[in-house]
């Protein structure tokens, strides 16, 4: 896969577009199912990874995902980068609306030395797997200082074959209106979203939405996931 090359064949100005007006925006067919089927059987082995999270130990819901060590998988490596350079001038384009001094530079490499710097040296690119009664509680993904507003989930597995339930779902909070929305995806979609805050428009000018996602019970089978966030963790 050439990723520069197939995330050139979406309409990225729509994109854009869907991003201001919901916060989300799904990326149809990121991933073929070969693709999908190599990263799920990743999970079970040992080696690759810095560290795994049993959910129900933290209050975080139910499930487990583990995040990757250092260096990613050549596939997972090419869509951050990628997909970053594509995110960033919205994400520049969203702080300065909201009046946040932070901007981010045109490359990925460059953003992890900003991270880097401050102490943020561990990789967030993640798998996650749910069982049957499994879950997601609504959360940010918040890792220090150094935030990038929006990140990428890609579905693995395929609902109804797979899996039943397990939808993504989003909330949004401006002032005193609250909104839940649950983003339909198929084998190998992609979702961009906002990991925390996004500008909304009013009455009054621009306001800060703030945003969570989570997943919703899985009711059968297995569900996999991968989360790409393009800041590390301290």
């Amino acid at each position: 896969m050439t990723a520069t090359a197939d995330l050139a064949a979406y309409d990225w100005p729509d994109v854009e577009r869907t991003l201001d007006a919901r916060g989300n925006a799904v990326l149809p067919g990121l991933l073929p199912a070969e693709q999908c089927g190599a990263l799920a059987a990743l999970y079970p082995r040992a080696e690759g990874w810095r560290t795994r999270i049993i959910m129900a130990r933290h209050g975080f819901g139910r499930g487990e995902y583990k995040y990757f060590a250092y260096p990613l998988p050549p596939l997972l490596h090419r869509l951050r980068h990628a997909l970053y350079s594509r995110l960033a001038p919205v994400a520049n384009r969203w702080n300065r609306q909201l009046r946040i001094a932070a901007q981010y530079p045109d490359t990925l490499d460059a953003f992890l030395r900003r991270c880097h710097g401050a102490g943020q040296t561990r990789p967030t690119p993640l798998i996650l797997e749910y069982g049957a009664g499994d879950y997601n509680c609504l959360h940010q993904d918040l890792y220090g200082a150094h935030v990038f507003p929006l990140q990428v989930t890609i579905l693995l597995s395929a609902p109804g074959r797979d899996f039943t339930g397990g939808e993504f779902v989003m909330t949004e909070r401006a002032g005193d209106g609250q909104r839940a929305e649950v983003v339909a995806l198929r084998q190998g979609d992609a979702v961009v979203f906002a990991v925390d805050q996004r500008p909304v428009a009013g009455r009054r000018g621009i306001r800060r939405a703030a945003m969570r996602h989570g997943v919703s019970c899985v009711r059968s089978g297995r569900r996999h996931t991968v989360g790409l966030i393009f800041h590390d963790a301290r």
